[in-house]
């Protein structure tokens, strides 16, 4: 059986996506379209060459990986340009197999063109509705704050976010270039958002060590965190937050582009499945990193020798760790497991793994 075919049943898979940036997940044709609308000049002229440009594989580290994200936020400036953009963000994680996305940004970014914070957030908010009721696939927004600016930004951010809270928005985060931001100078906005009953997740163990993951579950109460790839430098920390099973956004090849792991195959992903961790998997940033969610599924498939199972429990585990109400939760996670069990069910023996590559 051909490699398309096992693609075709990993983008059937039912899948859950927790960890995607609007602003890095635009599709390369709108990016260009609406950048030339804008007379905005691109070293580029044609989608292709564009999706490639974009594309993060020469970052030297997280924050060259982020450079890239001006490109993008400058055509992401009206009502107009963020209600697109996050209606087709919808559009195509429905068609990669994805049921339920929590779709995440820094309405800060995107008042520069004279937008408030409360255009900017129906903004969004309209665009993934929209998606949502053309698809089926459920869309929520987590508001992030930046982690490089002052205090008062990130309290700002909490505020919206909490007044947010029963119109779409389903968390609060801290992104940004996390070398020398650390999370505890932010902790009292995480107090904000816990104390007005919104989850939180935090980016942590990406550009920073396992240090920083410590700072996001004790200091900000993160419930889940975002990327924790280098969880495993602190054995201790490691083996706590398997116990209390927090959920880690794993985002594998963003994860390689940004240095924090070599290659895919020495992701240590493997390592945390295997000790009972709840991990789950994201594209993290569709355009900059260049990949699809289903790309990321067959990536461990390809890489680290996961089966088709493997991938099924992973699916189910995102769904579970969804900042949902439990009911909605438990609905989507339990019609994920069924409809998984029968796709395993259906597939052939031969395409049930993939010969593992370095």
């Amino acid at each position: 059986m051909s490699h398309a075919a096992l693609a075709e049943i990993v983008q059937r898979l039912p899948k859950a996506e927790l960890h995607c940036h609007l602003d890095g997940s635009l599709r390369p044709g709108t990016l260009l379209e609406l950048s030339q609308a804008r007379g905005l000049a691109l070293p580029v002229t044609t989608v292709a060459d564009l999706a490639r440009w974009m594309r993060a594989d020469d970052a030297a580290d997280l924050e060259s990986y982020l450079a890239r994200f001006a490109t993008t936020l400058a055509v992401m400036q009206s009502a107009s340009e963020l209600e697109r953009v996050a209606h087709e963000l919808v559009l195509d994680a429905a068609l990669d197999g994805t049921r339920y996305i929590e779709v995440r940004f820094c309405p800060a970014l995107n008042t520069h063109g004279g937008l408030s914070l409360t255009d900017v957030m129906d903004a969004v908010l309209k665009g993934l509705a929209r998606g949502e009721r053309e698809t089926g696939t459920v869309a929520r927004t987590i508001v992030c704050a930046l982690r490089s600016l002052p205090a008062p930004h990130t309290q700002e951010m909490a505020e919206l976010a909490v007044a947010y809270r029963n119109r779409g928005v389903v968390a609060f985060d801290l992104a940004g270039g996390e070398a020398g931001n650390t999370a505890d100078q932010h902790a009292a906005s995480f107090d904000y958002a816990r104390a007005h009953n919104l989850a939180v997740t935090v980016h942590a163990g990406e550009g920073d060590g396992a240090h920083s993951i410590h700072q996001a579950v004790h200091r900000c109460g993160a419930l889940r965190i975002g990327h924790g790839t280098r969880l495993h430098e602190d054995a201790e920390l490691e083996a706590w937050v398997v116990d209390r099973q927090i959920p880690l956004e794993v985002c594998p090849t963003s994860n390689v582009q940004t240095r924090v792991v070599p290659t895919f195959a020495a992701h240590p992903l493997a390592r945390y499945v295997s000790l009972g961790a709840v991990v789950t998997l994201n594209t993290d940033n569709r355009l900059v990193s260049g990949v699809s969610l289903t790309d990321e599924y067959l990536g461990c498939m390809q890489h680290l020798g996961f089966d088709l199972a493997t991938l099924g429990r992973l699916a189910v585990a995102a769904f579970g760790a969804a900042f949902l109400p439990l009911a909605q939760r438990r609905s989507l996670q339990e019609q994920a497991q069924r409809d998984i069990a029968r796709l395993l069910a259906d597939t052939p023996e031969s395409l049930h793994r993939m010969e593992a590559a370095a």
